[in-house]
């Protein structure tokens, strides 16, 4: 897995061959098949770990932010922008090759999505002013322009600075929320 955690965010996970994974792992493909089904089903489960680790870092910010609409906007934004950060491979991964892989990691990006969208419903749940009837397209759209700024954080030769990318987040979703 460590190996497809580097090679999977570059050169990218069409460019990665079984054989370059178990070269780069130092293990035989039969080691790497009693394992994993295929290429696709190690995309799989590296992806999965990715949002989980995420969504705990973010359920975790929100839980300890302040009682505000801004204070859990901006805690969630934070924490879920540094983390994805933290590790180029991660947000790669999460935020470009999962794209790029097509159908996939079709549904898992869905239920990855699914899972963002709730915490965005629920962190906004005790601030019925804040949003408007359909709270949860409101949460896939701002999920949808958070995860553009990632790519173009991913992508730019003139990359944005985290703090920059935290306020234009959280100026998108307090918006979005109809606050502010």
């Amino acid at each position: 897995m460590t190996a497809a955690y580097t090679l999977y965010a570059k050169p990218g996970f069409a460019a990665t061959t079984i054989e370059r994974l178990c070269s780069e792992a130092r293990i035989s493909n039969r080691a790497f098949y009693e394992c994993f089904g295929g290429r696709e089903e190690l995309l799989q489960a590296l992806h999965e770990r990715c949002v989980e680790e995420t969504l705990a870092i973010v359920a975790k910010a929100l839980q300890e932010a302040p009682g505000t609409l801004a204070g859990r906007v901006e805690a969630g934004i934070r924490a879920y922008v540094e983390f994805a950060t933290a590790d180029w491979r991660r947000a790669r991964i999460m935020h470009v090759e999962v794209r790029r892989s097509g159908d996939v990691l079709a549904m898992s990006r869905q239920r990855a999505i699914e899972s963002f969208a709730l915490l965005v419903e629920e962190a906004s749940a005790d601030f019925p002013q804040a949003a408007p009837s359909n709270r949860r397209l409101v949460a896939l759209g701002v999920i949808g322009a958070l995860q553009e700024l990632l790519i173009e954080w991913l992508l730019s030769e003139d990359q944005p600075g985290i703090d920059e990318l935290v306020a234009v987040a959280v100026h998108i979703f307090y918006r979005s929320l109809g606050s502010g």
